[in-house]
């Protein structure tokens, strides 16, 4: 016989994850994850970090929801943020200022000593910096097994090995092939596939929205003098660069956004030596060795901002993607305004300010393929 579940959630990353626990106490829940174990793509290869500005001010509001969640739980260590800029950059700096000047984040101004205060060693030319003093490490890793364990606690069957080889309708539901690995019967499919959440789509029949895979690039460096501990995350104000240490080691990231089917990312050769590039220009650090690289995807919409609620032309098809690169920092509101959404359950104090218009499947037109 081929089992029967309420929900079948595809895809075991943070969005996979988090939904399933959100679901798992109000209905039976299978997560199904193609790879060996759940979190293999963008989950496991994040440099996450909690950043309120991240994503833009329509993004902020699910940010600023998730932070009591994460602080609570103890996923996030004091870090602080700092945006830096050159001389002429002035304007670029005004207009990130009266960007978020009405969506409730913390951003200090600082000065040339401020900047040199917070970033030892920054060249000349360098002259504007804002500080984000609530920017955070986040312990992506341990939220993921949270969220993991609270989906087993509440029931849900995790699944691995298990890529969807077909959907068809079957009654008032769903047959789900599995290839090998078999098949589930399913009310309602959840999509939180990732860079594989279009194909995922056009499986069950519903058309893609365009949600683009997009390579971001990362390497650790050993650098003398060694970063110190406390030091911020940096980021280019141009949106070139960020860089953040790492048990006396330092992450760097060109801030790549390469267009890539899905897959297995890999770095390149060019993106890391693009990284160090910009890297010398901001600090007089030496650069002693690039002792690991590694790349993964990051999946946005058309309009960058995640899309979140049934489909318009699908029955019984859920979208819970394109979350881009702040899908971490706020799984905890997201995971929760979608299990709400799903189930026609009352918002909380959690989403209850979260413009669910925003996020919608339906603002898209679908792609014809």
């Amino acid at each position: 016989m081929v089992e029967h579940y309420e929900i079948a959630v595809i895809g075991a990353g943070m969005a996979g994850a988090s939904i399933a626990a959100e679901l798992a106490p109000h209905a039976r829940v299978v997560l199904c994850e193609a790879e060996d174990y759940p979190g293999y793509h963008t989950t496991g290869r994040s440099a996450a970090f909690y950043e309120e500005c991240y994503g833009g001010p329509d993004v902020v509001p699910l940010t600023l929801a998730s932070g009591d969640y994460l602080r609570d739980g103890g996923f996030l260590t004091p870090r602080g943020g700092l945006y830096v800029a050159r001389a002429g950059q002035a304007e670029a700096v005004d207009k990130f200022l009266e960007t978020f000047r009405d969506a409730g984040v913390t951003i200090d101004r600082l000065d040339r000593a401020g900047l040199e205060a917070l970033l030892p060693g920054v060249r000349a030319g360098w002259d504007h910096a804002l500080s984000q003093p609530n920017c955070a490490d986040i312990d992506v890793a341990g939220l993921h097994q949270h969220y993991l364990a609270r989906a087993k606690a509440g029931g849900v069957d995790l699944r691995t090995r298990h890529r969807l080889e077909a959907a068809q309708r079957d009654g008032p539901g769903w047959l789900l092939d599995f290839g090998a690995a078999g098949a589930l019967r399913a009310d309602l499919v959840v999509n939180a596939a990732g860079a594989w959440a279009d194909p995922v789509a056009q499986l069950c029949g519903a058309q893609p929205l365009g949600i683009q895979p997009l390579r971001r690039t990362v390497a650790q460096l050993r650098v003398d003098p060694a970063p110190p501990a406390d030091l911020p995350l940096t980021l280019d104000i141009a949106g070139d660069f960020y860089f953040r240490p790492d048990n006396r080691r330092l992450w760097l990231s060109p801030h790549d956004e390469t267009p890539s089917e899905p897959c297995d990312a890999a770095p390149e050769e060019y993106d890391v030596a693009l990284a160090i590039d910009r890297f010398e220009q901001v600090v007089d650090w030496k650069i002693e060795a690039v002792e690991r690289k590694w790349a993964g995807l990051r999946s946005f919409s058309p309009d960058r901002l995640p899309v979140y609620g049934c489909d318009p032309q699908v029955e019984g098809f859920f979208w819970f993607a394109g979350q881009g690169g702040y899908g971490i920092q706020t799984a905890p509101a997201a995971a929760r305004y979608g299990a709400q959404l799903l189930l026609g359950l009352p918002r909380d104090a959690m989403t209850e300010r979260l413009d669910g218009n925003l996020y919608e499947p339906a603002r898209f037109t679908p792609l014809t393929v």
